[in-house]
């Protein structure tokens, strides 16, 4: 017994890269066997059966080897549990999340009456609130698919301004007490790059686009310092219990990257975070003005990118397109910016060093966004920053080839076509319907493609991504076989596309996405085999522990 012991420290200390093994070493080796672990491993799905990290940082990973306890190595059972790297989010809205946990909830409402009794249940349960504020209504799921109106917010709160945004973001609705604490009336303009949806008398109904969100938005009190830091406990419980390890957060203000700071400096911070500045204007004249930052507390944050919008969102027919929506004939949606005020952002922005990722849902937003990529690139040459798309989801066909011309990643959220399918088709059409939510399009010409959800637009769980990824499929199976199944990604490529292209499209393929000599221990253990289930039961997948830079975060018996 003792040789083996004497040949698994020998086996250590060789793996160890650049850590040392001598005797006065501070801390253990840990080594979890008996898994059934899946990692990439040189770019190639490996499997493994135990999994050892001393500091935080993997040692290796290995198969048919037998380890046990000493004086440097703690062994811990892993009880036959399948092991994956910590999931990354590559787009999410962190404090979003966080909000939503404290307000109404309208996520996966299918009806508009059972929204109201939502809403009227919410309002009577906070007597206390001066504004009812909430998020995650989707009026295409509500029989015709209209939009509501303040009337009928009206029925179940009228004594205070009630401010709902829709499932994604990029349109508001309002109660008649909300419009007149505003101002709003029927000689009301909404700004430009936004709509306010009115009546055949012109009067406003209550709905707000885009723009004209901030309209209803600006007039809603800033929440206190507690109440931000109590949706930033929110959103990293929920996000360590789904198995989220490192999320990119889609545009932060200052005043939220200091509270990321306070959260890791006390080690609070259970989930990395990649944070995006919020657009190229002030918040990113104060926040880049010292250049990027890398790395903050052992890679539990990095600031080196920025978020700018493009467009609006298809679902509210705000997404730019280059001709008429189908079923909305006189309608283009909304461009947010000039093209030349596009390029100037991005020569600003990419000028500074930082990475750019623009949103861009339709296809007139996804061009003009890769004509000012293009026009960066031409002035500033190829500055390996690996600029992203965020949502590229209807690209014109001419158009997806450029990506790789331009050497774009396509962060792509998959859950996004799941939730879309009842209503993208008749928005855009057959034709152009093609270059919608087409993963494996970019896939198959060699685009990196980063996974995630944009939580809280759709839910938290990466695993219903990965799901929506592989099948095409909502969670009671339809449509059978998928919707445009040619789109489908088989497991190994949405897995790779939830871990280490993700990481890649952060800049930290060499620290995170995977778990390999030197990368930090980030892993989780979960209550099914990813690889093995039916693709019916990869959404059901429960996260049983989560562990960050070796330390165990969540725990499902907890």
């Amino acid at each position: 017994m003792y040789n083996l012991r004497f040949s698994v420290l020998a086996i250590l200390c060789v793996a160890l890269v650049g850590y040392s093994c001598r005797s006065n070493q501070s801390s253990k080796t840990t080594v979890i066997q008996n898994v059934k672990g899946y990692t990439f491993y040189g770019g190639e799905l490996k499997e493994f059966s135990a999994l050892a990290f001393k500091d935080g940082k993997v040692v290796d990973v290995y198969s048919d080897t037998t380890f046990e306890s000493s004086s440097q190595t703690e062994v811990i059972d892993g009880e036959g549990k399948v092991m994956l790297p910590g999931l990354i989010d590559a787009h999410g809205h962190v404090m979003g999340l966080g909000t939503m946990l404290m307000n109404v909830d309208l996520m996966g409402i299918k009806s508009l009456d059972s929204a109201l009794a939502h809403i009227e249940e919410y309002a009577s349960e906070n007597p206390d609130l001066k504004w009812i504020e909430g998020r995650g209504w989707n009026n295409t799921h509500w029989g015709d698919g209209g939009f509501p109106t303040a009337e009928d917010l009206d029925k179940v709160v009228s004594d205070r301004p009630v401010w709902l945004s829709r499932v994604d973001g990029h349109a508001g609705w309002a109660n008649s007490k909300a419009m007149e604490m505003a101002g709003i009336t029927a000689e009301t303009e909404a700004p430009e790059g936004g709509k306010i949806i009115r009546d055949e008398n012109g009067e406003p109904t209550g709905v707000f686009i885009d723009e004209a969100e901030q309209l209803i938005a600006s007039h809603i009190p800033e929440p206190t310092d507690e109440e931000q830091q109590m949706a930033l406990k929110n959103a990293l419980q929920r996000m360590r219990s789904k198995g989220l390890t490192s999320v990119h957060d889609a545009g932060i203000s200052a005043e939220i990257w200091e509270l990321y700071k306070k959260f890791a400096d006390e080690g609070e911070l259970t989930t990395r975070i990649y944070a995006m500045i919020g657009g190229a204007g002030d918040t990113f004249d104060e926040l880049g003005k010292n250049g990027p930052i890398t790395s903050y507390a052992d890679d539990l944050l990095a600031l080196r990118s920025v978020k700018i919008y493009g467009d609006g969102a298809l679902g509210s027919r705000g997404a730019a397109m280059l001709e008429p929506y189908s079923d909305d004939p006189d309608n283009t949606g909304l461009l947010f910016h000039t093209q030349e005020e596009m390029n100037q952002m991005v020569l600003k922005t990419m000028s500074e060093g930082f990475q750019t990722n623009i949103h861009a849902i339709g296809d007139a937003a996804n061009r003009q966004v890769l004509n000012a990529f293009e026009n960066a690139k031409d002035s500033l040459g190829d500055q390996g920053l690996r600029n992203r798309v965020e949502h590229a989801q209807i690209v014109s066909q001419q158009d997806i080839p450029r990506f790789n011309e331009l050497s774009i990643i396509a962060s792509m959220q998959p859950t996004h076509a799941t939730s879309d399918m009842n209503m993208a088709e008749d928005r855009v059409g057959p034709e152009r319907i093609k270059g919608g939510y087409a993963w494996k399009t970019f896939v198959d010409q060699g685009t990196t493609v980063a996974f995630g959800s944009d939580f809280p637009v759709e839910h938290v769980n990466p695993f219903y991504g990965l799901y929506s990824a592989v099948t095409r499929q909502d969670h009671q199976g339809n449509p059978e076989g998928g919707w445009y199944p040619s789109e489908s990604l088989n497991r190994e490529q949405a897995l790779r596309s939830f871990t280490l292209d993700a990481a890649y499209a952060a800049h930290q393929e060499d620290m995170l996405g995977s778990l390999e000599p030197g990368k930090w221990a980030d892993f989780i253990l979960v209550d099914r085999d990813y690889f093995e289930v039916p693709e019916s039961e990869i959404w059901q997948t429960k996260v049983l522990e989560t562990w960050m830079g070796g330390e165990k975060v969540y725990s499902a018996d907890k």
